[in-house]
């Protein structure tokens, strides 16, 4: 069996510690970079040590030299990190899972371009659950096309610096495009003031950050009489991360493209 070699992005982070540990534990695949950027406290130290044990891995900065000795990046950082990342792993051939969110419609154009040269899997939520979710939702608003009002509510870590979640908005992709709408036209994030009564064609986003909450979104349909809500809630970082290995493993035999989970999952 190959060992398939990883590097981890921002490796000291909360999901880069998780990530960590995943790899370590996968008989399949190894740590062979930790990255970090350039003010990191943790440069040059024993990225095992972020996990409580060694592996010989020391974190750094450099990630072009680190990279060349590569198979895949896993991603979960910032656009910036990730778009500076990709750039190099596409001269270098290097796959990558991504999971980083926050990205504008024109750096999500560069990852299609780069996918012409390198596979990757671009998802704003890996978990497994999450995107059974997005199957069921696409299912739903099919069938609860009229008479339903749709809000989406998304809770996070007080850290979480974009708003609403990747995966929130990712959740009112699927609705709308399975109601025919568009979503930058139907979308409202947060109400304040006189707002007038609801327009039946808008998606609603509510944002909570508090605490150390993992993950939360839930997805109202609301008509009269009834309410439909389907839910997902993450209590770990590693449902993310196993779900990011599973990506790892669907990108072995492909030598380009762009995916997402949907794709990784058989869920197309």
């Amino acid at each position: 069996m190959t060992i398939q070699k990883i590097a981890i992005a921002g490796s000291s982070g909360r999901m880069g510690r998780t990530l960590l540990e995943a790899v370590t534990q996968a008989g399949d695949l190894c740590v062979a970079a930790a990255l970090e950027m350039a003010d990191s406290p943790f440069l040059g130290k024993d990225a095992g040590e972020l996990i409580g044990s060694r592996n010989g891995v020391a974190i750094t900065s450099d990630h072009e030299a680190a990279l060349r000795g590569c198979d895949y990046i896993i991603d979960f950082t910032r656009p910036a990190g990730t778009l500076a990342h990709l750039e190099v792993c596409r001269v270098a051939g290097v796959k990558m899972v991504i999971g980083t969110t926050g990205f504008s419609a024109e750096e999500k154009d560069l990852l299609r371009a780069a996918s012409e040269d390198i596979a990757i899997v671009f998802a704003p939520n890996m978990s497994v659950g999450v995107n059974v979710t997005l199957k069921l939702l696409e299912t739903a608003a099919r069938v609860l096309n009229e008479g339903y009002d749709i809000e989406i509510i998304e809770a996070h870590h007080r850290h979480k610096i974009d708003a609403p979640s990747g995966t929130a908005l990712r959740m009112g992709e699927v609705i709308a495009e399975a109601l025919g709408r568009d979503l930058q036209r139907v979308a409202v994030y947060g109400r304040e003031g006189v707002t007038g009564e609801r327009d039946d064609a808008t998606i609603g986003f509510s944002t909570i950050r508090a605490g150390d909450i993992v993950g939360e979104h839930t997805a109202m349909f609301a008509g009269s009489g009834e309410r439909v809500e389907i839910v997902h809630k993450a209590s770990s970082r590693m449902t993310f991360a196993m779900g990011a290995l599973r990506a790892v493993r669907f990108l072995q035999d492909k030598p380009s493209g762009l995916f997402d989970m949907q794709d990784v999952l058989g869920l197309r």
